[in-house]
């Protein structure tokens, strides 16, 4: 195919901004998917996508069109999730790409994922296409979403008007990416180069690779190699998806598809690393290749410890489809074996543990999630990384505390100024800048730390603004912090999966809460339970679940007062020794607690 006649593009929105639908409409009009075939969100294949109506994972199909000049092209269509915990997927996605559409829904305007996947956009030098979709509802604003575009987004091309829903506008946005997106350049002679935005993991045939060829020519036989791993080994098939996968006899300059080489192991490959020529290696990778960093961690522990090499198995082979996820061996003292997890973000952790849940049969308890902190013990050189409250040093060793930072954009009508405000203020925010997108919506920026952000922020800003807020972030490195280490004891013990690091001002409140929250949850033994919270040595609440107190008496009817006080005094012996020799079994529930504090 020559590749001049080829167009590579990406779709990319704010979530529900009607991306997945208007992709419907492309491959519909292209005559790709038949009419009887068709159904909603076709690109989103995986149960949980189209049950919540997001895309998780990048996909590729390829479509054929004939322009209004009679002429017959090929449209390579990278779909993306809109999500900002997989902006790494998305970045990966772009960079395969000449051009974009950057749909904007006329009733909402630019929001806060509008701006961070226009600036990957232009960070990679694409050609973004403006497109304002559901223009056919009534509360649509077309000119002032227009204008938002050209004064925030500073883009200057004419927008596409379209109503996804309806089919309105999709073949001017064919003829648009036609007319706009540049042709690939590269030639097919060249060494190979091709750069790899996704991969997926089959049984019988292993690690399928989706790649796009930049440089060069790979076929079937052909040798190849891993810029990154170093991994050999031979093409057994390459391919098209249009949209199930289509073998060819190669792939060559400009063409996206996917690559079959019985790779066993997901980890030989890794998104946005370079596939080259065994015989004619590169110097270079392709630009922009990086390792997605965990920056949400947790502890996954089953309910039933019978089931933990059961768990072992699912996460190895849900690891196989989904590599951005890390996982290592933990042991709990109050949940016994299981594995600590590093996730892109909590939407990321919430998709892992339905997945593991649903498709491997298992019954699991997920700790508080937690950051990574950065500590220095006294009369070391060097800060140590630690993903677990758990591991960290005595209070008396730590000479300092780094916490990660988050740079927030947050995109809300001005009505709600004060109120979100106040919620990053409380969330220790430093403001970093206000900006009016027109009389009655705004950006607000600030630096956040990301431990305050991890638990309740997005919940607690829906709820602040009626749900008409949209936020997004990105790492901007570590900063020093007065964090303290809080610890909950039950029964004098301390319980590791309740540890957590606070700041030093929020450690009282945090405690107290937390031990007023465990006190409803765990049930009365035959001896009383002190739940206590300590920081830095000290003890700073306690709350007590009385003991299940039986009465002893009721068999006296009346009698001497030494019968009943020898009954009596038998029963305190009796809980006395139950206290020392007894054990609390601590619900579910009560891991759960921290997450339903709020701060």
């Amino acid at each position: 195919m020559n590749s001049s006649k080829i167009r590579n593009f990406s779709i990319i929105a704010h979530i529900d901004h009607g991306k997945s639908t208007l992709a419907d409409r492309l491959l519909e009009h292209t005559g790709t998917i038949s009419r009887r075939q068709m159904k909603e969100q076709i690109m989103d294949s995986m149960e949980l996508e189209r049950e919540r109506g997001i895309t998780i994972k990048s996909k590729a199909v390829r479509m054929k069109y004939t322009g209004a000049d009679g002429q017959d092209y090929i449209f390579n269509l990278i779909d993306t999730p809109g999500h900002v915990d997989f902006t790494y997927e998305v970045s990966r996605a772009l960079a395969a790409c000449e051009g974009a559409l950057l749909v904007v829904d006329a009733t909402q305007g630019v929001e806060a994922q509008t701006l961070a996947n226009c600036d990957l956009a232009t960070a990679v030098g694409l050609k973004l296409i403006p497109v304002i979709n559901k223009i056919d509802l009534p509360s649509s604003d077309v000119a002032k979403t227009e204008e938002q575009i050209f004064e925030v987004l500073k883009i200057y091309e004419d927008s596409v008007l379209v109503s996804a829903k309806e089919g309105r506008g999709t073949p001017d946005v064919l003829e648009a990416i036609l007319k706009h997106i540049p042709a690939p350049t590269g030639d097919p002679k060249a060494p190979l180069a091709a750069l790899i935005f996704d991969s997926q993991f089959d049984s019988y045939r292993g690690v399928i690779v989706y790649l796009r060829v930049k440089e060069g020519t790979i076929k079937k036989g052909m040798k190849i190699k891993m810029f990154s791993t170093g991994y050999v080994g031979q093409v057994e098939e390459v391919g098209h998806f249009v949209p199930t996968k289509t073998p060819a006899d190669q792939l060559t300059v400009g063409e996206v598809g996917y690559l079959v080489c019985t790779i066993k192991d997901i980890h030989q490959v890794r998104v946005g690393d370079t596939v080259m020529e065994n015989d004619r290696p590169l110097e270079q990778a392709l630009p922009g290749y990086k390792e997605a960093k965990p920056v949400v961690f947790a502890g996954i522990f089953p309910i039933n410890q019978a089931d933990y090499p059961q768990l072992k198995n699912a996460l190895e082979k849900l690891n196989l489809e989904d590599s951005s996820f890390v996982y290592q061996v933990e042991t709990s003292q109050a949940l016994g074996f299981g594995f600590r997890l590093g996730f892109l973000g909590l939407l990321h952790m919430d998709i892992v543990k339905e997945r593991l849940e649903r498709e491997f049969d298992l019954n699991l308890i997920v700790t508080a999630p937690n950051v990574v902190f950065d500590v220095k013990k006294r009369g070391d050189a060097d800060y140590v990384r630690l993903d677990n409250p758990a591991k960290f040093p005595h209070y008396g060793d730590i000479e300092s505390i780094r916490e990660p930072y988050v740079g927030v954009t947050i995109v809300l009508p001005v009505t709600y100024q004060e109120a979100v405000m106040n919620l990053l203020k409380d969330r220790r925010g430093v403001h970093k800048g206000v900006e009016y997108l027109s009389s009655d919506r705004m950006i607000i920026r600030y630096d956040l730390p990301l431990g305050e952000m991890v638990l309740d922020f997005y919940d607690k800003l829906k709820s602040i603004s009626k749900g008409y807020a949209s936020f997004d972030y990105v790492p901007v490195g570590y900063q020093e912090s007065d964090l303290v280490k809080l610890e909950i004891l039950i029964h004098s013990d301390v319980v590791d999966a309740l540890s957590q690091i606070v700041h030093k001002s929020k450690a009282y409140y945090m405690g107290k809460a937390l031990c007023e929250k465990l006190k409803e949850l765990i049930p009365r033994q035959q001896f009383e339970i002190a739940i206590q919270a300590r920081q830095d040595g000290r003890i700073v609440s306690r709350e007590t679940v009385p003991a299940a107190r039986k009465d002893v008496l009721a068999k006296c009817y009346g009698g001497d007062i030494t019968r009943k006080r020898k009954l009596l005094e038998k029963q305190k012996e009796g809980k006395k020794k139950a206290k020392l020799l007894g054990s609390v079994e601590i619900p579910q529930e009560a891991f759960l607690a921290v997450l339903k504090i709020t701060q």
